[in-house]
């Protein structure tokens, strides 16, 4: 058994109605709050003027940022942060999906620090602990930015997608509220539960996971496997929102330590390139080929998995039910609406050579089981262009 270190600082305020307690919480850390979010749609102003009351009532002065688009950029960032700078802003509340929560991190450091947010990516020294501190409130349940040391951020002029990953961007409190996910749509619900899968599913196969993120990841796969079609089929299920909420937490929790493997290098990239496609839709383009691809440098823990997703294949050899898992990731995918490919999504061939050949700009391919070299990404890829 090999040594590990484990690290994971964030107090988690999991359940249901539990944005209430928001005034109290941002009270320990500041007076004066920068919310970031979204755009204010006529669909979430209501949530977004009850968190400005709850803070209100504590004591917490607020700035509303609401300028967060998906896959959020440096400009977006830039902005964020001159808002939280001329506001004098104590602490950063990231009020939303993953964009949300990791444009808000990625603020609370170029807020504190010279230049801007990009200047403290993963292959730098990172951000200073002058980092404000930063309340995670999620809306979705996949991503698990509400417990990780990332904030991925997209320079759109160098068609990058990267990301900060050090210990001082922690949100120093998540509030996990069930109840905040319900009005996600089907699709939204189908693609960032499929986020949360890969969470799990890649750090159970990083060649840095340890025992305590196995048991994690393997006890979230089997709650997505049970839940997430329920979630997409019936929104206002209480119970399916709830674990849900959790698997995408557990999901945070494991890659905060084990990281992701191969497809969320790519995925990155997919996204850097090709910003329509949302991240949840690039890894599910891209795993028929990836696991087909890792299995056999895996076949144990592929085979564990495959038997979460289908019990039948406990009769069967790790050998055999590693290879099935395939195909039964491929049913899980067309299940949950995911069974799609690249020409669908508006990809040319041009963008997946342009994505391959960055393809190992992230260290993330570094902890698959199998190694995958530029030439090996693009033939993968390419598989993917167009599906029967």
């Amino acid at each position: 058994m090999k040594d590990f270190t484990y690290f994971a600082p964030t107090e988690i305020v999991f359940g249901w109605g539990r944005l209430k307690e928001i005034g109290a919480i941002a009270l320990r850390f500041g007076k004066k709050a920068l919310l970031v979010t979204g755009h204010s749609s006529p669909a979430r102003v209501p949530l977004y003027e009850q968190v400005k009351k709850l803070l209100a009532a504590a004591g917490v002065e607020s700035a509303h940022f609401d300028g967060v688009i998906p896959n959020p950029t440096t400009a977006v960032v830039s902005a964020g942060a001159k808002l939280a700078k001329t506001f004098g802003a104590n602490l950063v509340i990231g009020l939303g999906g993953g964009s949300s929560m990791d444009a808000a991190k990625a603020i609370a450091v170029e807020a504190t620090h010279p230049g801007t947010a990009w200047d403290y990516l993963h292959y730098t020294a990172g951000p200073t602990e002058k980092t404000l501190p930063i309340i995670a409130v999620g809306t979705t349940a996949g991503t698990g930015s509400q417990t990780t040391p990332c904030a991925v951020i997209t320079n759109t002029e160098k068609k990058d997608k990267s990301a900060i990953w050090h210990k001082n961007i922690f949100p120093r409190v998540a509030i996990v509220d069930p109840e905040l996910t319900v009005s996600m749509p089907k699709d939204v619900t189908a693609q960032t539960g499929f986020d949360a899968f890969c969470h799990n599913f890649e750090a159970y196969l990083s060649v840095n996971a340890n025992p305590l993120t196995g048991a994690l990841a393997l006890n979230a796969l089997k709650i997505i496997t049970a839940y997430l079609p329920a979630a997409i089929a019936d929104g206002e299920d209480r119970e399916a929102r709830s674990q849900m909420a959790w698997a995408d937490t557990a999901g945070g929790l494991v890659i905060a330590s084990a990281g992701v493997t191969l497809p969320h290098g790519l995925g990155m990239q997919i996204g850097g390139h090709c910003p329509q496609v949302t991240h949840g839709q690039s890894l599910a383009v891209f795993y028929p080929e990836f696991t087909r691809y890792t299995y056999q440098a895996a076949a144990e823990k592929f085979a564990a998995v495959g038997r979460i997703l289908n019990p039948a294949l406990v009769s069967e050899s790790d050998t055999v039910a590693a290879e099935k898992s395939c195909e039964v990731i491929d049913a899980f995918l067309k299940k949950i609406n995911l069974r799609i490919d690249f020409k669908s999504l508006g990809v040319t061939k041009d963008d997946i050579r342009a994505i391959a050949d960055c393809g190992q700009v992230l260290g993330d391919y570094k902890n698959n089981p199998r190694l995958a070299t530029i030439d090996e990404m693009y033939d993968m890829l390419i598989r993917c262009y167009e599906r029967n």
